[in-house]
């Protein structure tokens, strides 16, 4: 999942960033409300993670904005703990709010719940086929047999799993991939799909030729 952290306190906002990645998430980090606003004009996101007190423009007039145009799934982190600022964040258009200091596993637990949301699932698993992914976990089972997944490959398999129907060019399957400041191949998406063909199954993945990709038979 790509995430937005919008975040001025650069320490936390490192620790986070590492945390998320250890998560198999990709994570863009700007630290100003205006670059909040500038990102989404640039790239999409499964998520926002945002701060309340931020330079150059507050982080309500951030959620406003960012409302205004997008769904995203959007989870305040923030000092203001008193409850009118909760609620106003919520009304706003905010799915969650936590308040700082926070433990990082209630952090990671909020965020599978907004996914598990944003999927129409009930449970941390993905299930298609005999393919099962465990967000809570981070890991991919095959016909029982646990599998030894690289990040992309997870982000990669889970974005198909997530969107049965769609067929992604590869364009946007490199966005969900990397972020701003990686360098990309040109064929690095047809190796993570052999990869994830070798490691499940040929069939897991169809390409669609001239187009792209989607999730392909799991049984």
């Amino acid at each position: 999942m790509r995430i937005l952290l919008v975040e001025d306190d650069e320490l936390l906002a490192s620790g986070l960033s590492s945390a998320l990645t250890r998560a198999k998430h990709l994570v863009e980090h700007v630290n100003d409300g205006e670059k909040a606003i500038n990102a989404f004009q640039m790239s999409e996101f499964d998520m926002v993670i945002l701060d309340l007190g931020l330079p150059k423009m507050d982080g309500t007039e951030v959620l406003k904005v960012i409302r205004q145009k997008h769904h995203v799934p959007i989870l305040i982190l923030s000092a203001r703990d008193a409850t009118k600022d909760r609620i106003l964040g919520l009304d706003l258009g905010a799915d969650d709010y936590l308040t700082k200091p926070f433990e990082l596993d209630e952090l990671l637990a909020r965020i599978r719940v907004l996914e598990r949301r944003q999927s129409g699932g009930s449970r941390n698993l993905l299930e298609i086929g005999q393919l099962t992914l465990d967000l809570a976990a981070y890991t991919v089972t095959w016909k029982g047999e646990l599998l030894d997944l690289q990040r992309r490959e997870f982000t990669l398999i889970k974005k198909l799993i997530e969107n049965p129907q769609q067929v992604f060019n590869r364009s946007q399957l490199e966005e969900s991939l990397y972020g701003w400041g990686d360098g990309v191949e040109s064929n690095t998406i047809d190796v993570y799909v052999h990869n994830l063909r070798k490691k499940i199954s040929p069939e897991c993945i169809k390409t669609i030729r001239g187009v792209g990709y989607r999730i392909g038979k799991l049984d």
